[in-house]
């Protein structure tokens, strides 16, 4: 007998090891303050693609308080790898900073605080990976902006296009989920990436562009 997801989601986190102490106090602060990551099995699989990909540019649209990137940042293997954060909170980069020195990798770090869609066209260069989880209703932009900054054979990961089941109903018609399902249709629908969709928490995108 199948399993529901969300038992399967749940099980995945209870045999994921355990953490370091930093992520460990993120994800309590995420838990008290209702505050949305990717969570630890979503967090290693993030971690997993920068060990298989030896990333030297990555771009992160919408950073929070750092959850995603410290688990990116802890897997780059050249001292010279880069992460750009973005995010339009100052508080969000202040409490990111701070984790990111206590877990010895600020080094790694740019943050730069204001709209990751703006800030991607001020940034010069390619990218190896970019990893998006903005405002929902804003990713068919986002994969607007991402998809030409990639370079061949870079990934553009995306969080959440599973939406909690929400994607597979007509009746919800909000700007966010009509966002998620318009990013899904151009993913698949482009000549320019090949897109997979891992149901591994609430739905990650993996598009790898050709």
């Amino acid at each position: 007998m199948a399993l529901p997801f969300t038992d399967v989601s749940r099980y995945l986190t209870e045999v994921t090891p355990a953490r370091d102490e930093v992520l460990t106090e993120m994800e309590n602060y995420a838990r008290e303050n209702r505050f949305p990551i990717v969570g630890p099995t979503s967090g290693s699989f993030l971690h997993q693609m920068v060990l298989l990909t030896s990333p030297k540019r990555i771009f992160e649209m919408g950073s929070g308080f750092g959850y995603s990137s410290y688990w990116m940042a802890k897997a780059l293997k050249d001292p010279e790898a880069k992460i750009t954060c973005t995010d339009g909170s100052a508080e969000n980069a202040e409490r990111a900073t701070g984790y990111f020195q206590r877990g010895g990798i600020s080094d790694r770090i740019d943050y730069q605080i204001g709209n990751a869609l703006e800030i991607i066209d001020q940034t010069v260069g390619e990218f190896d990976i970019i990893y998006n989880d903005i405002d929902k209703d804003s990713y068919p932009e986002a994969f607007r902006k991402a998809i030409p900054r990639l370079r061949s054979g870079g990934l553009f990961i995306t969080d959440n296009l599973l939406w909690q089941g929400r994607v597979m109903s007509n009746e919800d018609q909000s700007p966010t989920t009509l966002g998620i399902k318009e990013l899904t249709r151009l993913l698949y629908g482009s000549t320019e990436v090949f897109t997979t969709i891992i149901p591994l928490r609430d739905g990650l995108a993996v598009s790898v562009k050709y």
